[in-house]
């Protein structure tokens, strides 16, 4: 069975459905492939560790108003969303600290933390709503060649595990950090692994989250405390050395709270209970181009960062974000979906910000896990001095929350 489309997206993780929603109700057939079960919308509230995601994203401003404009935000149910009003790092080795408050910014949040798979389960609600979108769940691709058009055009054909064939002028890489995509058109990429893992837990603590993400810089790495929609409860991200991770996933429940606790100095209390315990591996990867031969990368499949800013997510919808709005200039310009000139567009706007904010986060991870004396000098002093220097601070505040970016999509969106 042959299809046609305009376009395919491979993957059905949030950015790729993110990218589907922003194309909704436009000119466009698209083919959204997910290889994966559907997630799946948790309809109670929190109440114990193991009704949290193992998996939580920081979405920022920019993030939130893009969910908005493409009509995901709206499905997500009020019990699953987490605001912080403020965000407080420490130097581990010292007495450099700096607190950021939503009110500087007369703002009502820094953001929200949601549970990956409720912003996925919210994109999907969205994409089955759109008469423009096929979406093919439990498919995986197993292959994709270069093949004449009905005009004469080049084309991918893109062949299901099912048996399907798909067409399109267009193939939107949205399948992950090993994207399968990336691998098959050859695209050249950079990377090299931090020798670190990404413990990831919840947790309950007795003096609660107060609506506050809790940071701790150590030399073996970053140890992150956010806030889930349980005042008791926290969604911890602990990078550290593999041996360390492997040792920590290893322990028993009751040692491992302590040692928990001990790590991010008691600050929340005590910690009452803990969930499932997985460490992933951290990689951190960039491919040379975002496009060629008529297929773009989108979110990890493009570039994969540290998480000790929660950036990531963030990154990839805005990715999504870009992309939508270049094709549907094409599309209201008569250009073809895959314009070679308004795909380069996409790279140049996306690219510059993506390494920006990937060179700053490996910044960060090199100064914090350096003991060197001098080293813990600059960094202690240089926390003290932003957190005395209200415009510096407040510039960092507002480009991590998006607002410049929030205030164009809700100023285009109404």
């Amino acid at each position: 069975m042959n299809s046609q489309y305009d376009l395919i997206i491979v993957g059905g993780g949030m950015v790729g459905t993110a990218l589907a929603c922003a194309l909704g109700d436009s000119r466009y057939r698209i083919a959204l492939i997910e290889a994966g079960d559907l997630a799946q919308m948790p309809d109670t509230p929190v109440v114990a560790v193991q009704d949290v995601d193992l998996r939580v994203s920081a979405l920022n401003m920019a993030s939130q108003a893009f969910l908005e404009k493409i009509g995901a935000w709206q499905l997500v149910p009020a019990a699953r969303l987490q605001a912080y009003q403020q965000m407080k790092v420490w130097d581990g080795e010292g007495t450099g600290s700096i607190q950021f408050d939503a009110a500087e910014m007369l703002e009502p949040h820094l953001g929200h933390i949601v549970e990956n798979r409720v912003t996925s389960a919210a994109l999907l609600q969205r994409v089955q709503q759109l008469s423009n979108v096929t979406l093919y769940t439990g498919q995986s691709m197993t292959g994709m060649t270069r093949v004449p058009g009905a005009e004469g055009e080049e084309e991918w054909l893109v062949k299901l595990s099912s048996g399907e064939h798909l067409h399109a002028g267009l193939v939107v890489a949205a399948d992950g950090a090993l994207s399968q995509v990336r691998t098959l058109v050859g695209f050249p990429v950079r990377e090299w692994a931090y020798g670190h893992h990404a413990l990831v837990c919840t947790v309950q603590v007795s003096a609660g989250h107060q609506n506050t993400c809790w940071q701790r810089f150590m030399p073996s790495g970053p140890l992150a405390f956010l806030p889930v929609p349980n005042s008791q409860m926290c969604s911890i991200v602990w990078s550290c050395p593999q041996d360390m991770a492997e040792e920590l996933t290893a322990l028993a429940d009751d040692e491992f709270c302590r040692r928990l606790q001990g790590a991010i100095e008691h600050q929340l209390g005590e910690i009452t209970a803990v969930g499932p315990r997985v460490a992933i591996p951290l990689r951190q990867r960039h491919a040379i181009q975002y496009q060629q031969d008529s297929v773009v990368l989108v979110g990890d499949a493009a570039h994969t960062i540290h998480p000790l800013a929660g950036q990531g997510v963030n990154l990839g919808l805005m990715d999504a974000e870009c992309l939508a709005r270049v094709l549907l200039e094409n599309a209201a310009k008569g250009l073809a979906v895959n314009n070679p000139l308004a795909l380069r567009r996409y790279a140049r706007e996306r690219m510059p910000q993506n390494l920006t904010m990937m060179a700053g986060m490996e910044g960060f991870k090199r100064l914090f896990e350096s003991d060197a004396l001098p080293v813990r000098w600059l960094r202690n002093t240089g926390m003290k001095k932003v957190a005395g220097l209200g415009f510096l601070k407040q510039h960092i505040m507002q480009e991590a929350m998006g607002l410049q970016r929030a205030a164009v999509l809700r100023k285009k969106g109404a």
